[in-house]
């Protein structure tokens, strides 16, 4: 598969056309057909719905848009580090499985330039992989994940545990009205602790994936939520937020998973020096 095949259909989702994918590319529109022609071949799938009002993505499009993104950023980071632009150290890709860490990685990326010196690195906020098998499979180097790795050969150290308080935007109790619940959707060992928390008749509730999206519709609609703890102490400081009475913490397990390679070892010791200190 030719990564320029790939970036050819990424051009034409953002786009929305193959007319316009072939100007921003300098292409013509048949060597734009011929890329896709190709892709759609080699994955055994159709990913555009031609139309004339443009192209639209297939079910399989949709489904193959995350990883057509990752393969890119892939290719432009092993490109960076074999072009010579950062000499002997390698760049890392790092990536969290919980939307609740992406600002875990800005601060290690801020913590690693002031502490040791720029360490040129990739940032992955896709949460739809699976971290566990993006770090085995090459496209991931270190990835926080909240759950052990099962017979994986990748390497796993335990990080402090996050803890995530019940936090509203008024002073309430647990159990008292019916406030919107929102859910964060951060996996089995967070949904197996709300469900034993939060009671029946406070469980109208809307899914969000993201953390900080989560945070925003809280402080701007209402209703009840759990967060971190880093996340929520400048709101409730200031009173924007409380913490809701009577409902215990959430703790969900934090582990830095890598693989062992002598070519990323000593940037990789840095890294989990770096997450010690800020975990």
């Amino acid at each position: 598969m030719q990564i320029e095949a790939v970036q050819t259909f990424l051009t034409i989702a953002r786009l929305g056309g193959f007319h316009a994918a072939a100007r921003q590319l300098n292409l013509t529109q048949t060597a734009v057909s011929a890329r896709i022609r190709v892709l759609e071949q080699s994955l055994g799938s159709v990913l555009f719905d031609r139309g004339p009002s443009g192209a639209r993505l297939t079910a399989a499009g949709r489904q193959f848009r995350p990883y057509a993104e990752q393969l890119v950023r892939t290719w432009e980071s092993a490109a960076s580090g074999l072009s010579g632009r950062y000499h002997a150290r390698s760049s890392l890709r790092l990536g969290v499985q919980l939307s609740i860490w992406d600002p875990v990685l800005v601060d290690l990326a801020i913590w690693l330039e002031q502490a040791r010196g720029k360490l040129p690195m990739t940032l992955n906020y896709d949460h739809t992989l699976d971290m566990v098998d993006a770090v085995q499979q090459h496209l991931v180097d270190v990835a926080l994940v909240n759950q052990p790795p099962q017979g994986a050969e990748v390497e796993a150290v335990a990080l402090q545990p996050e803890v995530l308080e019940l936090v509203s935007n008024r002073p309430m109790a647990l159990g008292e009205g019916d406030p919107l619940f929102i859910n964060l959707d951060l996996g089995h060992q967070y949904a197996a602790q709300w469900q034993g928390i939060i009671p029946l008749q406070m469980r109208q509730q809307i899914v969000l994936g993201g953390a900080q999206m989560g945070l925003r519709y809280l402080k701007m609609r209402g209703g009840i939520g759990f967060f971190p703890r880093a996340m929520i102490k400048g709101d409730l400081a200031s009173g924007h937020l409380f913490k809701v009475d009577q409902a215990p913490s959430i703790r969900l397990d934090c582990l830095a998973v890598y693989r062992r390679e002598a070519e990323t070892e000593e940037q990789i010791a840095e890294v989990l020096t770096g997450l010690r200190h800020i975990r």
